[in-house]
């Protein structure tokens, strides 16, 4: 049995994230804490970050991370950064000191090495440690990847590295994204999941045999605390 939110559409969906997570983040900061974020792209987090831009919080301190980010520059039309930076960052005064940006405009392999040693820096990290995240938000592809690891990805089997870059044949892209290692650590996942063509594929995701090759986002499918976001046309299938 999941633990799920479901709402009618796709902005109260976003809407309840919202809520959701600084309900989290606030529990995390309690006693004076920092708190560490980590977010992914699409259209249903940039409902979501323009409620984080309308509300007032502590976001300083609050450090802000990616899941993943595709292989271009912070001024492309793909980047991750630069949807969250006009949803959210600029027009809700982010400070921007506590932001961990993805440096993707740079050699894959590169990027992958300097961001998992900010990562590494931050959190004071022995070798071999993996971070624990206050609060890790995610979505699900049709497909049924998350963050950028897709089907038949070999990198779902690496629990060791922090951040891997890894070719997408399908976008003929690179990426730089959270390893499961990082992924499986958090203390809490928050998987944000909308639209009808979700449907079968999360209805599969939770039904069938966990085959992380298969179905990448089953990558968290036996760690505590994680709570799916749904609309009604994502979670028509699903008990």
């Amino acid at each position: 049995m999941i633990h799920s939110i479901r709402f009618t559409d796709i902005q109260q969906a976003a809407e309840g994230c919202a809520k959701h997570i600084l309900g989290l983040l606030e529990e995390a900061m309690k006693g004076g804490s920092h708190a560490t974020l980590a977010i992914s792209g699409g259209s249903s987090p940039k409902l979501m970050f323009e409620v984080f831009a309308k509300t007032k919080f502590p976001w300083d301190r609050v450090q802000l991370y990616w899941v993943d980010e595709r292989g271009v520059p912070p001024t492309d039309s793909q980047s991750n950064y630069k949807m969250t930076n006009e949803s959210w960052l600029t027009p809700g005064n982010f400070p921007r000191a506590n932001v961990h940006r993805i440096e993707a405009e740079k050699e894959a392999h590169e990027a992958a090495r300097i961001y998992a040693a900010d990562i590494t820096n931050y959190f004071k990290l022995k070798p071999g440690e993996i971070p624990k995240f206050d609060v890790i938000h995610r979505g699900m592809g049709p497909d049924c990847h998350t963050a950028s690891l897709f089907p038949g990805e070999p990198m779902i089997d690496n629990r060791t590295d922090l951040i891997g870059a890894v070719w997408v044949e399908k976008f003929k892209q690179w990426r730089i994204t959270m390893l499961p290692g990082v992924l499986r650590a958090a203390k809490h996942s928050v998987m944000l999941v909308t639209g009808k063509d979700k449907a079968q594929p999360l209805y599969d995701v939770l039904n069938n045999p966990v085959d992380l090759k298969k179905y990448p986002v089953q990558v968290t499918h036996d760690v505590p605390n994680v709570t799916w976001i749904l609309d009604e046309p994502a979670g028509a299938l699903v008990k």
